[in-house]
């Protein structure tokens, strides 16, 4: 599969390798430590487990999955969107409802899914493909916003819900290295990348612009996102992967055979881009590793993993 990118301080190959193919909307890379992907089919409902030069194998069936993580006990969480919970994946195969409400009403659509280091679970939960009349999350008393139920919000290590942050249309989500800024890709009518600052315990002391992606004419949207080890930040968007210096300032457009939806880093030096495109799954090689999951630092040896979990 032949498409050249030139990025020569990001990109070590060029040509995006094709892993696997025949799906209808691929979502929700994620990296396993033992030598394996996961990823769902959006559209029908599986999530699936690829070892590199294997046929993808079905893990569950979910309601609408998309965005996963791990917690710091290395469990799958999902984002199960038509659902209107974050699920954790069980030893049984089965999907387990983490939460599923704020303020006695059911989520939207959950979307995107981060871990800190601390345990906490941050995800975003946009509104607009759920019918106002359908919404049950209430808003400040006596504002009537059709949008201020799209938040993104952070359940604590003991498994209590709370608001971060109000968005339009939040999307993606990352962690800055020293997981003092949350990156939230915004998804539809302004298609911005919004830095929220946080203070030591996660909680937002500001926030801001971070990259303005309402330029091109090509298809693709901001989504995914993720962030490097030196702090560059990582967006799908119009045309393939924008890729942006700590500062907002854009490099360039990585670009596959196919759309690219989400990504994430893996492979052993977390050197792997992994794309999930629509009908197909690719990876490039790049230079500088992706910023680390927690929980895979927590599997060093002689690491001790906390006793409390969501």
């Amino acid at each position: 599969m032949s498409l050249i990118n030139y990025l020569p301080d990001i990109l070590e190959t060029t040509e995006a390798q094709r892993l696997a193919t025949g799906f209808i909307f691929t979502e929700g890379p994620l990296w396993h430590p033992e030598g394996y992907w996961h990823f769902v089919d959006l559209r029908t409902n599986s999530l699936y487990r690829l070892v590199p030069g294997k046929a993808a194998e079905l893990v569950a069936k979910t309601t609408g999955g998309n965005g996963t993580t791990f917690d710091l006990h290395g469990r799958l969480v999902i984002c199960d969107g038509d659902a209107r919970r974050v699920a954790r994946l069980s030893a049984t195969g089965a999907l387990e409802t983490l939460v599923d409400r704020f303020q006695g009403g059911r989520f939207n659509r959950p979307n995107d899914i981060v871990c800190r280091s601390d345990g906490s679970l941050y995800f975003t939960d946009p509104d607009k493909r759920v019918p106002y009349a359908e919404r049950e999350i209430p808003g400040p008393e006596g504002v009537g916003d059709l949008w201020d139920g799209a938040r993104v919000y952070r359940i604590s290590p003991q498994g209590e819900v709370s608001i971060v942050a109000h968005c339009e249309y939040p999307n993606g989500l990352a962690f800055s290295p020293d997981e003092r800024t949350l990156y939230v890709a915004n998804t539809r009518s302004t298609k911005y990348v919004h830095a929220l600052d946080l203070d030591a315990n996660g909680a937002m002391i500001g926030r801001r612009i971070f990259a303005d992606m309402n330029t091109g004419a090509e298809p693709g949207i901001p989504d995914g996102l993720k962030v490097d080890m030196l702090g560059r930040v990582y967006c799908t968007g119009p045309g393939g992967i924008w890729v942006f210096t700590p500062l907002g300032e854009r490099i360039g457009t990585i670009r596959f055979p196919e759309q690219a939806v989400n990504f994430a880093f893996g492979g052993e030096d977390l050197r792997t881009l992994f794309c999930c495109a629509h009908t197909s799954v690719y990876t490039l090689r790049v230079k500088v590793p992706g910023n680390p999951h927690p929980w895979y630092q927590l599997r060093e040896p002689g690491a001790v993993v906390p006793s409390k979990a969501p």
